[in-house]
């Protein structure tokens, strides 16, 4: 009694080989360079929030002596923290800390530089 293989080929006779044609080649690098594009314009991708509102700015130039807790507090309506507006200003206007020179340029919303 023969003992059964998986195979039904013949004893003898090789798997036939895989063989790209010309066409298949240029498919399948179509094919690669399309999956490449896709992954990497998606990594690219970014999302923004909504258009905000533009807030009106006016320049103010710092008097001697001025402080921008000063400034803040003129712009500040009233009931809201003079602290939120020292940081919108600070960061406005790229203030690290609250270290202004007389004469520096600063932008303050409108209607607040008196």
């Amino acid at each position: 009694m023969s003992a059964m293989t998986w195979d039904s080929r013949p004893t003898g006779v090789e798997a036939p080989t895989l063989r790209l044609t010309r066409r298949g080649r240029l498919v399948l690098v179509l094919v690669a360079v399309a999956v490449a594009a896709g992954f990497g314009l998606s990594a690219q991708s970014a999302q923004a929030d909504g258009p905000v509102a533009a807030t009106a700015v006016t320049a103010h130039t710092v008097l001697v002596g001025e402080t921008l807790w000063e400034i803040a507090a003129a712009v500040t309506a009233p009931g809201l923290d003079v602290r939120d507006t020292v940081d919108a200003l600070a960061e406005l206007n790229g203030i690290a800390g609250s270290g202004l020179r007389a004469g520096q340029q600063i932008l303050v919303p409108v209607g607040a530089d008196g």
